[in-house]
């Protein structure tokens, strides 16, 4: 039996989430202002002196990063801003991005890699997870890497890309998500936009094998991670997210939709956001982004939950909302300071930070994308659609494939 004192919690409760929606609304209504901030405060961000395209990662930083660089060309792109540079300005950036390419085609910053999380360029964030982040804000400003990705080689043949998927530690999926987008992503960008005729059969396989190991039909999910605990559903979805990707840019379906959504539901938490703390306070701005893309795309693409999935989106579009700071940068997540692994991509409590602030720009765009009638779904967001994580692909490319 309900007790008085519970309707009296769940209606407080209720009172609170519509003054939070309406805070947001309130705040949506002007998303024109919304990326007037944005742009001001990465602009902020650019080193005056020397060539066009260097960004520090905060307001302190003294030095600028690579990937700072990247998700100021994304952020920019997304708000289709790039068109306000010059010609001068534009040869500036991309040849600041292809300076950094090596002979293997990844590409390497030299004032981060050797210390922090990248001292020994681990495969989840290291060159490979930079090289896609470089990929992507070539695009955004109509180039094409300089080099051939000549580290791909080993995984043209199919012996030794099984032997690598089989390699991974499944008990780490959320890890692993990022280990296989790193290096699908790479194949894609081979096959689209270098044309390797060896890169289709291998992203080819790659799709095939993970739709057969390693995946729970009952969860739509991949590895070993109990997801009945919260945090680790939350770990199971942030690993799946990474793996959706692939199949979404393929236009391949993924396997078990419905019970994808079951799962990502699942990571919905009471502040309105996604994830229940696996970095940190709940609701960083990888748990939310790895909840809002799949169920941006799904609401487009199948007819399972809807208005579930409509409603979630729509309290995490008020939540994301309150994530920018009055500098116009937004927050890995409030009360918090975040450090990106390294010195040079670190921020305060509460600090704007350009990771957080492309993250929270990109999950606002996946918002409008899936709610036009929305506060963020007023604005024509621009998306480069080169493979990685910033693609929209438009409704007529529904996947064909037949589900594995």
């Amino acid at each position: 039996m309900i007790t008085r004192r519970e309707i009296l919690k769940a209606a407080a409760a209720s009172l609170v989430l519509r003054a939070m929606l309406v805070r947001g609304a309130e705040r949506a209504a002007t998303i024109e202002q919304v990326r007037a901030k944005t742009l001001r405060y990465i602009e902020n961000m650019r080193f005056r002196d020397g060539p066009f395209g260097r960004y520090r990662y905060a307001e302190d930083m003294p030095e600028p990063t690579l990937y700072s660089s990247t998700y100021a060309a994304m952020t920019r792109g997304l708000y289709r801003d790039l068109h306000t540079l010059t010609s001068a300005q534009r040869r500036e950036w991309v040849a600041y991005l292809q300076s950094h390419q090596d002979d293997d085609g990844l590409y390497r910053d030299p004032r981060i890699f050797g210390e922090g999380w990248y001292k020994d360029d681990p495969e989840w964030c290291g060159r490979r997870h930079l090289t896609c982040h470089v990929l992507t804000a070539l695009t955004c400003l109509g180039a094409v890497a300089a080099k051939p990705l000549r580290m791909l080689e080993p995984f043209y043949e199919k012996a030794k890309l099984i032997a690598w998927l089989e390699a991974r530690d499944w008990s780490k999926v959320d890890f692993v998500g990022n280990e296989v987008l790193n290096l699908g992503t790479l194949l894609q960008y081979a096959r689209d936009f270098q044309k390797e005729p060896r890169a289709a059969g291998a992203i080819r396989l790659m799709l095939d094998w993970l739709a057969r190991h390693h995946l729970n039909p009952d969860t739509g999910l991949w590895g070993s991670i109990d997801v009945n605990e919260a945090k680790g559903i939350s770990r199971a979805v942030m690993g799946a997210y990474h793996f959706w990707l692939l199949f979404f840019y393929d236009r391949a379906p993924i396997p078990y939709p419905d019970r994808a959504v079951d799962s990502v539901l699942r990571t919905e938490n009471p502040k309105g956001g996604f994830g229940w703390g696996v970095h940190g306070p709940a609701s960083s701005a990888c748990e939310d982004m790895d909840s809002i893309d799949p169920l941006a795309r799904l609401l487009v693409l199948a007819d399972y939950r809807r208005d579930d999935i409509r409603a979630a989106l729509r309290r995490a579009e008020a939540h994301v909302l309150g994530m920018q700071n009055d500098d116009g940068g937004f927050v890995w997540t409030r009360g918090t300071a975040f450090s990106y692994g390294h010195p040079l991509m670190a921020a305060g409590k509460d600090a704007s930070g350009m990771f957080p602030t492309w993250f929270r720009t990109l999950s606002l765009a996946y918002l409008g994308k899936a709610l036009p009638d929305s506060a963020a779904g007023r604005f024509n967001w621009h998306f480069p659609n080169a493979p990685g994580i910033q693609f929209w692909l438009p409704d007529k490319t529904k996947p064909q494939r037949s589900p594995p």
